[in-house]
């Protein structure tokens, strides 16, 4: 449990405690989220807090989508919210993460339900707040389920000492339009704006931000600004956890008035904060990462271990090449679920190295997981002969390299359907942008565990790894996770004899900083070629990221990590004709 604390400023009371409860639920699971809301403020309640915070619908976990279309559900939330009131200890006030029905919609036309969070106090749910401001950019498609919320968003706070405070309650994006801070707005109001006017003591935010590397920072500054420009102390509840495609880093937040983090909560896993603004803070955990690398490789950790375990999988298995993108894939799973639970597969064939052969074995040692060897070389034979006849005047080309990963791609597929094993697929961002891959082969799986990881940032994380002495090396007695070999040695698919993927493909610098330009900064061909690329090489890889939205509609899902990701926030057309 994290406690930190600092001055909160002038107050019409004597000193106050406030909890956050950063929480890591299951979509759906009401019944589960209800209870872990109910440990966590209990536990809260024996630090003698007076009011707990909880991330955005908090008691059916974010994004919980086309489950509001079911209205059980709804209903359900309703009973569960009722029902944890009347659990939860009643002299702490608790705001918690729901839905509310909009009593209007069925006159106005609008959307059936609000966005809400519900005051539960003194066995009852005594006041409903509803959500302002609802995003629809990137992966968030609020305005399918949701009203807007009405103004008015204040409660009074009863105080032990017979005193109160007025708390101002926004959820998530109602803090995200100061125009102050982002030079414009968004949307027509400013939620954090009109309850300052209502001379409120304290500002409170529901949230389920998704991460991005680098996003805390921004969210840190963005906040800090409200509590300095409002001269109002700020409470910032975020969840924590993997919810399919999404990746929430927890990190809530506490500012005084003067806009100073006074307390900030664990990164990547649940947390319990105990916030009082009337003392002197004492080592608060600002849960920071000593590099980008480190903290990418943490939310991929969680994704991949909340992924298998929210899916209900135990072990998991990975086809491993001998290549620097089923060594990072491999390292992952086995920080997030335990190496006796990751299955590395090789499958060589004629055209695969002796050093892809050994690299992987050393890789699979280092880790201490178990490996399983498969030849192809029969399987290769026995499609060549059956296509013999129909193939019989054509030259072999990338047909016949398909074929490998396709067979590949099936042995994985079968070793899964057998043993329940979760299939981890291995391509990366840079691979998948432009379609150097197999559909039904390298494709294959149920999570794209690195696919919005650019593949320049593979080798960095790879990097990174081995120069940190990261305990998953520690733990196995030896001094590199990722063998220097598989960092060093020229990426091959190895489908042909002497291949290299830069044959195909721009060094992968190049292709990097093309990609991101594209697909992060939203340029056009015209401006990436005007920042120096040659413009036969942005051309090309325009053409190849327009080419492969087929393949990228039938991806397993990938985790995000980036700001622009090819997962629930990316809706491109497949069949169109556009120029960039």
């Amino acid at each position: 449990m994290t406690s930190a604390s600092a001055k909160f400023g002038s107050l019409k009371s004597g000193s106050v405690k406030f909890g956050i409860a950063q929480l890591n639920p299951i979509v759906g699971d009401l019944v589960g989220n209800g209870d872990r809301l109910l440990s966590a403020v209990q536990k809260l309640a024996t630090q003698d807090v007076q009011l707990v915070l909880t991330p955005e619908l908090s008691i059916c976990g974010y994004p919980p989508r086309d489950l509001l279309m079911n209205h059980q559900f709804v209903r359900d939330m309703d009973l569960a919210i009722a029902d944890l009131a009347k659990k939860i200890p009643h002299d702490v006030a608790v705001l918690v993460g729901t839905v509310s029905l909009n009593p209007q919609a069925s006159q106005s036309g609008g959307k059936p339900l609000f966005n809400s969070a519900a005051l539960l106090q003194g066995g009852e749910v005594r006041q409903i707040f509803q959500k302002r401001l609802l995003p629809t950019y990137d992966v968030f498609d609020e305005d399918r389920y949701f009203a807007v919320g009405e103004g008015g968003q204040v409660f009074t706070l009863k105080l032990q000492d017979q005193s109160s405070l007025r708390v101002g309650v926004t959820i998530c994006e109602d803090i995200w339009n100061d125009e102050k801070f982002w030079g414009k707005r968004n949307y027509v109001d400013d939620p954090v704006a009109e309850l300052a006017q209502k001379e409120v003591d304290l500002l409170v935010n529901l949230s389920a931000s998704p991460y991005a590397v680098g996003k805390q920072k921004l969210r840190q500054a963005m906040l800090s600004h409200s509590a300095i420009v409002h001269n109002l102390p700020l409470l910032y509840a975020n969840q924590v956890g993997a919810n399919d495609d999404l990746i929430f880093d927890g990190r809530s937040m506490a500012f005084n008035r003067d806009g100073e983090l006074i307390a900030c909560g664990k990164g990547f896993e649940e947390d319990l904060l105990v916030i009082d603004f009337d003392q002197v803070a004492s080592n608060p955990n600002f849960s920071s990462y000593e590099s980008d690398d480190a903290e990418i490789f943490a939310a991929l950790v969680l994704g991949v271990r909340d992924y298998v375990q929210k899916c209900r999988f135990s072990k998991v298995v990975i086809g491993l090449s001998g290549g620097i993108d089923s060594a990072l894939v491999a390292a992952i799973a086995t920080e997030a679920i335990g190496k006796e639970n990751v299955l590395g597969v090789l499958m060589p064939s004629p055209y695969s190295s002796d050093h892809s052969i050994t690299d992987a074995i050393a890789l699979a040692q280092n880790l201490g997981i178990a490996t399983e060897t498969i030849p192809i070389e029969p399987m290769m034979s026995a499609f060549n002969i059956s296509l013999a006849n129909i193939f019989a005047d054509r030259s072999s080309d990338v047909t016949e390299e398909n074929l490998q990963s396709r067979i590949r791609g099936s042995l994985l597929m079968a070793i899964s359907n057998k043993f329940g094993h979760l299939l981890l697929s291995t391509g990366n961002k840079s691979e998948v942008s432009v379609g150097y891959c197999t559909l039904y082969g390298d494709m294959n799986g149920g999570l794209a565990a690195i696919a919005d990881v650019p593949k320049t940032r593979v080798f960095d994380l790879c990097e990174w790894l081995n120069r940190t002495n990261y305990p998953l090396a520690i733990k196995q007695g030896v001094t590199e996770v990722i063998p220097v070999n598989i960092i060093t040695k020229p990426p091959s698919a190895e489908l042909k004899p002497d291949q290299l993927d830069q044959d195909s493909l721009p060094p992968y610098d190049i292709l990097d900083d093309i990609l991101h330009k594209l697909i992060d900064q939203h340029l056009s061909s015209a401006e990436i070629i005007n920042s120096g690329h040659e413009p036969a090489t942005v051309d090309r890889v325009v053409r190849l990221v327009k080419i492969a939205e087929f393949k990228r509609r039938q991806a397993a899902p990938g985790l995000k990590i980036t700001g622009r990701a090819f997962g629930s926030g990316w809706r491109m057309p497949i069949a169109s004709k556009v120029t960039f």
